[in-house]
């Protein structure tokens, strides 16, 4: 069997796991953005209870935010504007881990509306926990993302 199909099954397997935790994270977005849709003044309240920006701010981002994760979401599903999705939805969720690590310093108890009523009653570890897990999955998308991109500006060496 020849190198290059020895190395398809891994390629293959590399593939599914790339795509299937972009369309898992895609969906969590997708999913979060939606709950906040329909509310956005309880979602403008959540913005609030941080303590951060003013409330006319809030209310702004309540109802652009939303929208933004849900076409961001998209965007990781179906592999259409990729990179730009996949940026935006890293550097959210990295302002809100550095957020909510920053109320809980202050020691502001925040209940977090990420996916609406469903994440009412979990514990600050519980958010921070998935928040970073969802934070480390985005990271090897970008980085796997960024390496082939580099890769393939190389010249070939035939």
């Amino acid at each position: 069997m020849s190198e290059e199909g020895r190395d398809r099954p891994r390629f293959a397997w590399d593939f599914f796991v790339r795509r299937g935790l972009a369309v898992l994270a895609g969906a969590v977005f997708v999913y979060a953005g939606i709950a906040k849709v329909v509310d956005p003044m309880r979602f403008a309240s959540d913005i609030n209870n941080y303590q951060i920006i003013p409330w006319s701010i809030g209310v702004r981002l309540a109802f652009y935010l939303p929208w933004l994760e849900i076409l961001c979401g998209l965007a990781l599903i179906f592999r259409r504007l990729y990179l730009g999705g996949l940026s935006i939805l890293t550097a959210l969720i990295s302002i809100f881990i550095v957020a909510t690590i920053a109320a809980k310093i202050r020691g502001i108890d925040i209940t977090c509306g990420c996916f609406g009523h469903a994440s009412k009653n979990w514990s600050f570890t519980g958010h921070l926990a998935l928040d970073l897990a969802i934070l480390a999955a985005l990271l090897a998308l970008y980085f796997k993302v960024a390496s082939g991109n580099r890769l393939q500006m190389l010249p070939n060496s035939c």
